[in-house]
């Protein structure tokens, strides 16, 4: 598929339209404050809709209680595994590569900024955590899971963003399009899964090409649920980067929010981490990820640690030796991975489950282990554009 100003342009103008008109019809009903009341209680798939839930809530939550009829299990399965086996490597690249690279656009780091809830990095970084270890779990779209939940109530807290930003005049539609656009949401869609691989192939690990094309297909599928139109989304890694670099050509640059939101970003895992010693490496690492004119324009502080950071794939490498040649070395690998994402998720959450609401106004201020063969090993596509 090829991307072209023209075709970008025209997703700039495109929304979500059943999310949108679902939000639409519970503010002008005034039944928002209920709905988020009663959305309270369902969080998991087959729990029985709550009664006094509006018609139109109703609807919607019908409509989009499945998942795409395409989805190809043995590939989802395949991108569990890839999870498992890459979980840390995978929660550093979100951190540390996803979330400044939506700072780096300045219309989106605007965008975050102007909303309450994303004020706060924890919250945002809690929310992407839990978000994917719902997706990865075996029993994503099954009874009793949460993933489906959490995905109706993300695309119902973008349609409500729209909404407010566009009645309180506080978006240049005219410059920037619809906000949370289309284009944006597929560039988000790439944020966190393309960029994620080539934040791994960046830091060292060692994927297979069908792990990386496993990784990829599940975000494809996160996308159907979020309303990512289909027929523009990339269906390959190659098309993934095409779009992308599209993308980023099209809209980053610095910005004071993007700068603020880095701040705040780098002062909370300044917090997380004990002492002071360590504090550099934080913005080290964004620096290694994104590269030295991302990471100018975020303005994030250059330290020794820059060079320093550069030895993580060489550190990785040796790790990586260990738990291909000894079962023992990669179960207690895996296992380690594992309990480093739930003490950095539970740290974020405080140990709460983080619920998915509409805003009723936008504030004015800002046990699973698997052996993965390193055949076909994979390297990012070849950038697009010079």
């Amino acid at each position: 598929m090829t991307y072209t100003e023209a075709s970008m342009n025209a997703l700039r103008q495109e929304g979500d339209e059943l999310a949108d008109a679902t939000v639409a019809e519970l503010f002008a009903r005034g039944e928002v404050g209920k709905f988020n009341t009663l959305m309270r209680y369902v969080s998991t798939v087959g729990a029985p809709l709550p009664d006094g839930l509006p018609d139109v809530a109703r609807e919607y939550l019908e409509a989009t209680s499945t998942p795409p009829a395409w989805v190809d299990w043995s590939e989802m399965e395949k991108a569990r595994l890839f999870f498992i086996d890459n979980n840390v490597h995978i929660s550093t690249a979100l951190s540390f590569a996803s979330m400044p690279a939506c700072y780096v656009v300045p219309h989106v780091a605007k965008l975050l900024s102007a909303t309450h809830g994303l004020k706060y990095p924890s919250k945002r970084l809690a929310e992407t955590g839990q978000f994917t270890v719902y997706l990865m779990q075996p029993d994503a779209f099954e009874a009793g899971s949460r993933f489906i939940p959490a995905a109706q109530k993300v695309r119902l807290l973008h349609a409500s963003i729209r909404h407010h930003l566009r009645r309180e005049n506080r978006w240049d539609t005219g410059a920037d399009g619809t906000p949370i656009c289309q284009e944006d949401v597929i560039g988000g869609q790439m944020f966190f899964s393309l960029l994620v691989l080539d934040s791994l192939h960046r830091l060292g690990v060692h994927m297979s090409a069908e792990g990386a094309e496993a990784y990829y297909y599940a975000w494809r599928v996160v996308g159907a649920m979020l309303g990512v139109d289909q027929d523009a989304v990339p269906k390959t890694l190659d098309d993934a980067r095409e779009f992308l670099d599209l993308y980023m050509i099209r809209h980053m640059g610095p910005s004071p929010e993007g700068t603020h939101l880095t701040r705040q970003l780098l002062d909370l895992y300044e917090e997380v981490v004990p002492g002071t010693f360590f504090d550099p490496v934080v913005g080290a690492l964004i620096r290694h990820l994104i590269g030295d004119t991302c990471a100018d324009w975020l303005e994030v502080p250059r330290t020794p640690w820059d060079t320093a950071v550069k030895a993580v794939p060489h550190l990785l490498g040796v790790l990586e030796t260990i738990e291909d040649s000894s079962p023992l070395g990669a179960w207690a690998l895996d296992r380690l991975g594992h309990l480093t994402t739930v003490l950095e998720l539970s740290s974020l959450t405080r140990g709460r489950v983080m619920h998915y609401a509409i805003p009723e106004q936008l504030k004015k201020d800002y046990g699973y282990s698997t052996t993965v063969h390193r055949t076909r090993r994979w390297t990012p596509p070849a950038a697009t554009v010079s």
